[in-house]
């Protein structure tokens, strides 16, 4: 026989247990496609570091008077290190999976102008938060049952 505080238990439980499964069903950790449009300062630094598949598509483009691109792709991907002026773009298809570096230091006079789209994991974050909201709910649902068969001392 369920008591009224076992039942309730049960539900906040399963409530949970469902949070965590449409979280993981609704966005699981796949390929996702980020698009950045950013305006970077006067003699400033602006650096981007993302984990991308093998073969996935990346592309970026800088506008502004003067500026400095490091790039570094895992591999024997792309690795440039230059001075740029006006306007460059880098398209390319990542040869291994690995870890892309891009480092972009304005030394110009005016804001640069930065645009690009990385395909990269989604973040592993999220992941581990909903795996978290499983457990949780089953444990809720473990203790509230057992909760119901015996009552421990004390309680």
């Amino acid at each position: 026989m369920f008591t009224k505080t076992t039942i309730i238990g049960i539900c906040v439980g399963a409530v949970i247990l469902g949070i965590g499964a449409f979280a993981i069903i609704q966005s699981p950790p796949t390929l996702h496609t980020k698009n950045i449009d950013e305006t970077i300062g006067i003699e400033k630094l602006a650096t981007y570091q993302f984990t991308a598949p093998k073969s996935s598509h990346q592309y970026f483009k800088v506008t502004g008077e003067k500026f400095h691109v490091k790039l570094d792709t895992p591999a024997n991907g792309i690795k440039k290190d230059e001075d740029f002026k006006n306007e460059v773009a880098f398209d390319w298809y990542v040869l291994q999976e690995g870890e892309n570096k891009i480092a972009i230091n304005n030394t110009g006079e005016s804001e640069l102008k930065f645009q690009g789209t990385f395909e990269q994991y989604g973040d592993p974050t999220y992941l581990a938060h909903n795996l978290l909201l499983l457990v949780t709910g089953v444990i809720i649902i473990g203790f509230s049952g057992a909760f119901s068969i015996r009552k421990p001392k004390g309680f």
